[in-house]
């Protein structure tokens, strides 16, 4: 156990580093700390997902290790590779001093001295503050080869170095993987892991999210900013705006001073919440002052 006790403890623990989450997600955190087990945070990109293992990593006072996966990524990639360029240096200077002893100086050279550590072996490293975290942020992005690389080394905490031999977690470190379902991760994968979808807040919830990450706003400008992004994300977009999204767009109206929406200052922001022109263009014209509307009357007399 990870030094909590609870559910509340967990929600206690991540609302002190600013992320609010609701008990259902603050009890999956619980159990994949206390079972040991991986956990799979699967939804939509901006909901969330990476920062809870950044809040986990400072509520437990533990190092974070982040592995971001992208097309193409290869197990050598993310666990070691040799410094080539130092090893070529020592085998000059060894044949420059006459000590360029076949063996030995094979030896010498495949050693800790000239190993770059990659986030996975890095995590299967001691650490004083106790086990670190790993997030293994977008597996969708990568292919099935390394999945089931993957599924190997959170089964077992270990890794294989030809040259070194097998290195083994003292202590397996806490896991974290999340995914944009861009693609269907493999199901022998998630069930090696605890399982959540983190969906878009309520209301309620973004506005406790909003006031933890930017409590400079007026509680009438940040009702309005909440009011606005959750109607948008019932319109016909190519991609909607996550938390991070509202987040990004109450500091950009902080930081122009403004009171209040209108569709001016929307038409002037929209790049803060929208990231593609197709959807920018939508919102052109009425679009904005309709859904402006919209927004207000969802939240009642002033």
């Amino acid at each position: 156990m990870h030094d909590i006790t609870s559910i509340d403890a967990v929600q206690k623990m991540l609302d002190a580093q600013g992320y609010v989450c609701g008990r259902p997600l603050a009890t999956v955190v619980f159990l994949s700390l206390k079972l040991g087990r991986p956990l799979f945070l699967e939804g939509e990109a901006g909901v969330g997902k990476t920062e809870i293992a950044k809040a986990l990593a400072a509520g437990l006072d533990r190092r974070l290790i982040r592995l971001q996966c992208y097309e193409g990524l290869d197990a050598a990639s993310a666990v070691y590779e040799w410094n080539f360029p130092a090893q070529m240096i020592a085998i000059r200077s060894a044949e420059a001093a006459g000590a360029a002893d076949g063996p030995a100086l094979t030896t010498s050279l495949f050693t800790d001295d000239f190993l770059i550590e990659r986030p996975l072996l890095q995590a299967l490293r001691p650490d004083a503050r106790g086990a670190p975290i790993l997030l293994i942020d977008e597996l969708d992005r990568t292919d099935a080869p390394f999945e089931a690389f993957l599924l190997e080394a959170l089964s077992d905490f270990q890794v294989t170095i030809p040259e070194m031999g097998t290195i083994t977690a003292p202590e397996p470190p806490i896991v974290i993987l999340t995914s944009n379902r861009t693609r269907e991760v493999h199901d022998a994968l998630k069930r090696r892991c605890l399982y959540h979808w983190v969906d878009y807040p309520g209301f309620d919830r973004e506005m406790e999210i909003l006031s933890a990450r930017a409590p400079e706003a007026a509680e009438a400008l940040s009702r309005e900013v909440v009011a606005f992004v959750q109607q948008l994300r019932t319109e016909d977009l190519f991609k909607k705006p996550g938390v991070a999204e509202t987040i990004d767009w109450a500091k950009c109206l902080l930081a122009l001073d403004v009171l209040t929406l209108s569709p001016e200052v929307i038409a002037d922001t929209l790049g803060a919440v929208l990231k593609y022109q197709d959807d920018i263009a939508k919102l052109q014209g009425s679009e904005a002052k309709r859904i402006l509307d919209q927004a207000r009357a969802s939240l009642g007399p002033a």
